[in-house]
């Protein structure tokens, strides 16, 4: 019986000839990770265990991301924790500010995930790294504590979902746009404790970046990992940036599926998911006149260079909307540098918007753009329910980065070719 790219991975780290949807295993971690909010949990839990020292200081990865830099005295507190231990520890992939990123974007920048790799985080977004052919999926604290002590974690095979997408892109469409339509089509709960293979010709011609996008909202699907096959794409991302040999896996032709979806992304049209739910999505051209106060362009769901490159396409010689806050955020110090070698920071300026140091900041609504009683934002981040961003009668729309900066310029949720007409 053939086995399905997840399946395949699994099954090499569980030191298997093979494994099926249902069965219980345990499994050999690549990568395991945490972040200013989840590491010290973990840490108070790794060292209730009584283990003095991680099971390989190479394949354990802590930065500081979500409330860095410090915005008040308990994140500092909480970042203390996770310096001293990371010190203690002697971990070489501790990253501070200054030297850190949002940490789905700065890991596979890092060419610390691989593809092949079995990567546990604790932070659901994990799942992002099946952009690279990777099983990778987000697990609580006190799992990510036994992980890091014994280098094994245990779960449940998930079945897998195949999404096929056929046709060519439309001008505008992304990743983001891919990935809202699909989690519109399906729920957020149609591939919950699934895996998800995302394939088909408009797969094929997406961008890294675009792929990222897409495993990384695989979670908003209830997906328990979003998976992508290795291809010259992969191949010349990773090649030069791996810190370690790596294997690639393949889905079997005769692999067994819980369900093919098939989808035709020619007809997709620049999205965006009204409140409070990513299946709420809708072409940007019918939302309507919303009024929109902030534009957040950034996060680990649209933080790439690419990212910034649409919407300064969009931004470049217009004006933010007067009415509007335009909050740019550069997803690594790598994304930021080459953002400001393009000029790309430049027309941010010159456009009325906010650019930040790499932090997740808004989306969660940690800092950097916490939203008031009744204000509406258009966001490039993954989640929009009820208080996500702020406080619990504020709005967040969902959408990628050509409708979130057109949307900054109308002073409403518009798609970029209105603005650029």
């Amino acid at each position: 019986m053939g086995m399905t790219l997840a399946e395949k991975i699994l099954a090499a780290h569980a030191g298997r000839e093979e494994v099926h949807p249902g069965g219980f295993i345990e499994v050999s971690a690549d990568v395991v990770l945490s972040n200013d909010i989840t590491a010290p949990i973990a840490i108070l839990e790794f060292e209730k265990l009584g283990v003095e020292r991680v099971f390989d200081p190479a394949r354990v990865v802590m930065l500081a991301d979500h409330f860095a830099p410090n915005k008040d005295i308990r994140s500092a507190e909480q970042c203390r924790v996770m310096r001293h231990f990371a010190q203690a520890q002697g971990l070489p992939h501790y990253f501070d500010v200054g030297r850190m990123g949002i940490e789905h974007v700065l890991l596979p920048e890092q060419g610390l995930v691989l593809p092949g790799d079995v990567v546990v985080g604790a932070d659901s977004h994990t799942c992002t790294y099946g952009a690279l052919g990777a099983f990778a999926t987000g697990m609580g604290s006190t799992d990510i504590a036994v992980a890091m002590a014994t280098g094994q974690v245990w779960m449940r095979t998930p079945e897998t979902v195949r999404i096929h997408y056929s046709g060519a892109l439309q001008p505008w469409v992304g990743g983001k746009d891919l990935i809202l339509y699909t989690i519109g089509q399906i729920g957020v709960s149609g591939a919950r404790y699934k895996a998800v293979e995302f394939a088909g010709p408009a797969i094929d011609n997406l961008s890294m970046d675009g792929r990222f996008t897409m495993s990384n909202m695989a979670i908003e699907a209830g997906g328990k990992a979003g998976l992508f096959a290795v291809d010259d794409a992969t191949r010349t991302y990773v090649d030069g940036r791996a810190t370690r040999p790596y294997r690639v896996y393949q889905a079997d032709a005769d692999a067994i599926y819980a369900q093919v979806i098939e989808i035709d992304a020619s007809q997709i049209e620049p999205q965006v998911a009204f409140p409070h739910l990513p299946q709420n999505a809708r072409p940007a051209s019918q939302a309507g006149a919303v009024q929109i106060d902030q534009a957040v362009i950034g996060s680990c769901t649209n933080g790439r260079l690419e990212d910034l490159r649409t919407a300064a396409r969009v931004l470049r010689g217009r004006q933010v909307h007067p009415g509007v806050r335009c909050i740019v955020i550069p997803g690594s110090q790598q994304v930021y540098l080459d953002a400001l070698r393009e000029g790309l920071l430049e027309a941010f300026i010159e456009a009325g918007a906010a650019v930040s140091t790499p932090t997740c900041g808004p989306c969660l609504g940690g800092h950097m753009g916490v939203l008031a009683a009744g204000e509406r934002a258009v966001s490039t981040t993954n989640r929009n329910f009820r208080g996500r961003m702020g406080h619990p009668e504020s709005e967040v729309y969902l959408a990628g980065p050509a409708v979130a900066a057109a949307s900054a310029v109308a002073g409403r949720i518009a798609g970029p070719e209105e603005v650029l007409s």
